[in-house]
């Protein structure tokens, strides 16, 4: 008699231990899923500032050769980052 209690307890002891296994495994799934999910929204993001940053860099190039290509006799001196520096740097 002392042995079938003995394997009832140690059954249920088993089905307790495996209960909080799953439980546990259903947290580790979901927490899995929850970083998944955000790591796809963080590379939709850089992809689209990658995006805009080259788009930006184009535009500036653009603005750059329209500077460059004017004349200085058109009144427009050709544009210094140095020189033209606002007073407050």
């Amino acid at each position: 008699m002392k042995t079938a209690s003995k394997n009832n307890a140690n059954q249920k002891d088993h089905a307790i231990e495996l209960s909080e296994l799953q439980t546990h495994m259903v947290d580790l799934q979901m927490s899995m899923a929850h970083l998944e999910l955000t790591v796809e929204r963080l590379d939709e993001v850089i992809a689209r500032q990658d995006q805009h940053i080259h788009t930006l860099q184009r535009q500036l190039q653009l603005v750059y050769k329209q500077v460059e290509s004017q004349r200085t006799d058109d009144g427009i001196a050709p544009f210094d980052v140095i020189a033209d520096r606002p007073p407050h740097y």
